[in-house]
């Protein structure tokens, strides 16, 4: 695909735009398989031919971290993934973004093969698709909150004056106005946390990738920036994909998961469904454990 293609790509998808298909597999990961490791071939033959994890770790050091992952994500909603510490969820969504390349199967994000495409295309359609917000906030400590809630557009190319009319609307969005000069080591977890999350919608994506984004905070500012975040998607209607270990924290954000466990998709669906009609007693017992699992 051409740089040029990329670029009249929309940066926006409006609600019932396309076909139903499309909008219903939005995102689609197809035979995902992912192993990390100095043995890798020998590990890749071994899942090839079926061997569990456990034996390709014995016999090569190699760690499985995705088996053969098949899953669509529709569009305009929040889509939780879900799953225990080292189930491969992290490593899944940085696949959507191709932080981490697979080593075999195909992302599609409507009909652009990421997988397929070039570093420069990748880094150009990144601008302008997709933004993401991690764990450990992510922000440059050497930036002012202003210049990291621009540094997205910065990257992109924007003008000065409208980079900072756009950093300025959502910093204000996330009560942060008045903390324009100030660096990382002078604001709280939740404030670091909010500038990450103001940084990602500056961008002005229609993807939002979040990694566990709210799991380091106290209860309190935790539970008020999940009620922002859905207030946000009120309004704006993103394809939001949201990694958690916390079934209420799913629960509260729509409730549509995802399953992992040692790399598989377990199960997916609505959490009621799953809860009514688990696959396996892994997914029964995930599900009936305390809200913080990991």
């Amino acid at each position: 695909m051409n740089p040029e293609v990329i670029d009249h790509l929309p940066g926006t998808v409006p609600t019932g735009a396309g076909s139903p298909d499309i909008d219903q597999h939005f995102i689609r990961l197809q035979n995902i398989n992912k192993v990390f490791g100095e043995r890798h071939s020998k590990a890749m033959k071994l899942l090839q031919q079926g061997a569990e994890n456990e034996q390709i770790a014995a016999e090569t050091g190699c760690h499985v971290a995705l088996r053969n992952i098949n899953l669509d994500i529709p569009s305009n909603g929040i889509y939780c993934i879900m799953g225990l510490s080292g189930s491969g969820k992290s490593t899944l969504l940085r696949h959507i973004n191709r932080l981490i390349d697979p080593d075999t199967g195909t992302v599609h994000i409507q009909d652009v093969d990421v997988t397929a495409l070039s570093i420069p295309e990748l880094q150009k359609f990144r601008q302008k698709r997709i933004a993401m917000v991690f764990q450990h906030f992510g922000l440059l400590p050497h930036f002012t909150v202003q210049q990291n809630a621009e540094f997205a557009l910065r990257v992109r190319g924007v003008p000065k004056r409208e980079r900072a009319e756009q950093a300025r609307y959502w910093l204000n969005e996330m009560e942060l106005s008045g903390y324009e000069t100030h660096y990382y080591d002078e604001l709280s977890g939740g404030m670091r946390q909010r500038v990450g999350l103001a940084r990602a919608l500056a961008a002005g994506t229609d993807i939002l990738l979040m990694d566990e984004p709210f799991s380091a905070l106290d209860p309190l500012i935790r539970r008020k920036l999940q009620t922002l975040l859905l207030d946000l998607q009120d309004r704006l209607n993103k394809t939001i994909v949201f990694i958690t270990h916390d079934v209420e924290e799913a629960r509260i954000l729509g409730g549509t998961v995802a399953l992992l466990n040692q790399g598989r998709l377990i199960q997916h669906g609505s959490l009621a469904q799953m809860a009514s009609n688990p696959a396996d007693e892994y997914v029964a017992s995930f599900l009936t454990s305390s809200t913080d699992v990991s």
